[in-house]
């Protein structure tokens, strides 16, 4: 059983969480716990050896957290994606192959592409892929056709695998904190378009990229998972960029198994990651 936490802090709260759990037999294997002293906010992670009547179990951990606790108990543990693609591949590849063999924490209901570049991996692996155009229309009417295919499959996130669209806020705000991005730049530096041209020209010692969740804000939602490489003034922009690709595709599965696995939690623009 897997049981997340998130309430205003107060001393003695670990020792009444065990409490709790003790008097109902249930025996805990893992505990992770964080305080954020500015906010007085508690946040935990708790994996027990028994499973329980999970909604008896909210009720008696209600009883000694502060009021307006937030408390999940055994949440869904295969969760369903959509991915949204343009035409690069690394991404959607390393998703594709780890959905194949089970090792995603998800399933993959399908592929939407704004271009049909990539449908023939996703026929390969057997994974449904939608193809919409995004030229000669509308940003509203591409936006919905996208939520008119999204709404066909119950999907707990979509994951932006390099969908190289700038989402509007009317979309976003109907997946809010569900959509998941890889921005290929260790941000805060370089947001935007041509972040890899950018650094080249800037003629920076380090490259890196970052998964984050999508908010209104362009590239600053609350970051998941970063990493960097160091470069040179040998490489090239393009060489930068074949470079980077390989930390995109690390660091978005890194972030995704943090994320399936129920490991990280939000609040405000920050996260709180327990690896």
């Amino acid at each position: 059983m897997v049981i997340l936490i998130q309430c205003t802090d107060k001393v003695g709260l670990v020792a009444a969480i065990a409490g709790v759990l003790a008097a109902m037999d249930i025996n805990i294997v893992a505990m992770r716990e964080h305080v954020d002293t500015n906010d007085n906010l508690f946040f935990m992670r708790v994996v027990t050896a028994q499973d329980a009547d999970a909604t008896t179990v909210k009720q008696q951990l209600a009883e000694v957290l502060p009021p307006a606790a937030d408390i999940k108990v055994n949440p869904k543990p295969q969760k369903k994606i959509i991915v949204l693609v343009t035409k690069e591949y690394h991404c959607l590849s390393d998703i594709l192959i780890r959905n194949y063999f089970k090792t995603l924490q998800a399933s993959v209901q399908c592929v939407i592409g704004n271009h049909a570049t990539l449908q023939d991996i996703c026929t390969r692996f057997d994974i449904p892929f939608h193809y919409i155009s995004h030229e000669a229309k509308d940003k509203s009417v591409f936006e919905e056709e996208l939520k008119g295919i999204i709404a066909n499959y119950a999907a707990d996130y979509l994951v932006l695998a390099k969908f190289m669209r700038i989402l509007s806020p009317q979309f976003i705000e109907n997946f809010p904190l569900k959509i998941i991005n890889i921005h290929h730049s260790f941000l805060p530096a370089f947001i935007g378009a041509n972040p890899y041209r950018q650094a080249f020209e800037r003629g920076v010692k380090l490259i890196g990229a970052t998964a984050h969740f999508v908010t209104n804000d362009l590239d600053e939602g609350p970051i998941i998972a970063q990493q960097i490489i160091p470069v040179n003034h040998s490489l090239t922009a393009a060489g930068m960029m074949k470079a980077g690709k390989e930390i995109e595709t690390a660091v978005l599965a890194k972030a995704l198994n943090m994320v399936l696995d129920d490991k990280v939690f939000v609040y405000g623009n920050k996260t709180i990651v327990f690896e």
